[in-house]
């Protein structure tokens, strides 16, 4: 991968950048801490090759820093993006909350967030996605056509508001 290879940005919305937060404040102060207890407990215990406190601990404190890494380069290149500070119009970016009417006929809400943020129970779908990809930047009112493994469908815009994501 060269230097000038161009990365996706991270948008985030505030909900997700402080769960990021939150998380990494977990293990970084909390979880990892009592870890190394662990492990500094069972090495003490002797034969470490057959101890297994020592082995479980030592594993998920790998998988501990693994994530605290990734939290870490994750918030640091994160831009975060209020909707409730977006200026009201009726076109499609990230952050919005927008109703659409199906192919089917049936009307859903989706909220567009971050990739970090997916929450599909929640309708929480990433600005990469194919369906967030054909809405973006269209306005309400709009048809947009959506390709899927299923075959085409027609989405209408119903609405498009900029409110808080929870």
């Amino acid at each position: 991968m060269s230097i000038e290879q161009k990365q996706i940005p991270n948008y985030i919305t505030p909900s997700g950048h402080q769960a990021l937060q939150d998380e990494l404040y977990q293990l970084v102060h909390k979880e990892r801490p009592e870890i190394v207890n662990v492990v500094n407990w069972a090495a003490g215990n002797g034969d470490r090759s057959e101890n297994g406190d020592y082995l479980y601990g030592k594993r998920r404190l790998r998988e501990i820093d693994r994530r605290i890494r990734f939290l870490t380069k994750r918030l640091e290149v994160a831009q975060v993006v209020d909707p409730q500070a977006r200026e009201a119009c009726d076109q499609v970016f990230f952050s919005a909350t927008v109703t659409i009417l199906r192919g089917n006929g049936i009307e859903q809400t989706v909220h567009i967030v971050g990739t970090d943020e997916i929450d599909l129970s929640r309708n929480k779908i990433s600005w990469v996605s194919p369906l967030a990809r054909c809405l973006l930047k269209a306005h309400e009112g709009d048809e947009v056509r959506l390709v899927g493994v299923d075959g085409e469908e027609i989405i209408e815009i119903l609405t498009v508001k900029y409110i808080c994501i929870d």
